[in-house]
Formats: structure tokens, sequence, C-alpha cells
């Protein structure tokens, strides 16, 4: 098991790591291109979920080649990698579900959504944030989800539009999850901590 701490913190690995998730940051803001030009200027910051998610452990894994922990933007990326990673992988399965098909895009979207999720909770025995970062962390994924689904802020899925109440309720709930395994893996007392170097 120590060896694939060991691969996970190599330089080369981190390096390899920050290029994909700077090219799936950049995708990721291109996909919501259009729903950003329709956005209205407050929301604008909380519509792009996935590729802020990204954008976040993009800053931990240059924290981490600079030999340095950023504990905020950790509680950030591990809470938000989670959760709209396994968010995306599920609407895309409702959308095959709903529609009896899905294209290649849908695919390649369940295939980098399952690799966010993952790597966030990989590194997680590198991260040194507190509770009162897990709890900003915590703040800011809620609002999130109010935004999106008080204000119908939420990424467009055409086709599930009458579920939009069920995916709310779903997602509050994968809010909650995410933030409660962050804070066994990443808080709570006895966890696994492990040096970068």
């Amino acid at each position: 098991m120590k060896w694939i701490f060991s691969l996970l913190a190599h330089r080369s690995v981190l390096w390899m790591l920050l290029v994909a998730n700077i090219a799936g940051t950049i995708y990721g803001y291109i996909w919501y291109g259009q729903q950003l030009a329709e956005t209205p200027a407050k929301f604008l910051l909380f519509v792009p979920d996935s590729p802020t998610a990204s954008l976040f452990f993009v800053f931990v894994l240059i924290a981490f080649l600079l030999n340095r922990n950023w504990p905020l933007l950790e509680a950030l990326a591990v809470v938000t990698l989670f959760k709209y990673g396994i968010w995306a992988v599920v609407m895309n399965l409702l959308v095959w579900k709903v529609t009896g098909t899905l294209d290649w895009v849908g695919w390649m979207l369940i295939l980098s959504h399952s690799a966010m999720a993952i790597e966030g909770l990989l590194y997680t025995p590198f991260y040194r944030m507190k509770g009162w970062h897990l709890a900003l962390a915590a703040v800011w994924t809620l609002h999130n989800d109010v935004i999106d689904y008080v204000f119908r802020m939420m990424p467009r899925y055409s086709m599930l539009d009458q579920y939009v109440p069920q995916i709310g309720y779903f997602t509050f709930w994968l809010s909650i999850a995410s933030i409660m395994i962050a804070y066994v893996l990443c808080v709570k007392a006895n966890r696994l901590q492990i040096p970068l170097k």
C-alpha cells in the first residue's frame, strides 16, 4: 500500500495530473460556455461546477509541487471533486436511461468525472486541513446547491427537466455525503496522514 502513496507523491505523477486537470478545467469552462453567456453576472461564480472543482485541485497540485499545503483549497477540492464527479456520472447514466442513448461525449464525461471523484480521495492522506477549512467548504458547497436549485442555475440537461426536484434532493444529500467523507478522511482524529516528501 505504501508504494501507491509514494507513486502519488512523485513529482512526475503530480505534473501529469496537473496538466490533465488544467486541460479538463479549460474544457469544462468551454462546455459551460453557452450557459455562462446567458447567466446573470451575480451567479457566474457558481454555475461551472465541475471545472471549478478541478480548478481547486489544480491549485492543490501546484502547492504539492512547491512542497506546500493550501488547506482551504484542499477542503474545497476534496468535497467538490467527489460531489460533482459522482453527480455527473449519475446524470449521464440517467440521460442514458431516459433517452435510451448516450453519445461519446456523455461516455467521456462519465470516465472523466469518475476520475475526478477518485483523484480527490486518493490524495486525502496528503491533505492538512482543519475543521474550519472543511466548514467553509461545506458552506460553499451547500450554498451552491441553493444557487442551482432555488435560482435554477444547475447544469443544463433538458431531457431531465421533469426530474429537477428529485435531482435537487439527490444533490443535497450527495453534498452532505461528500462533506462527511471529507471529514472522516481529512479531519477526524487518527486518520491516515502521509508526508509529501
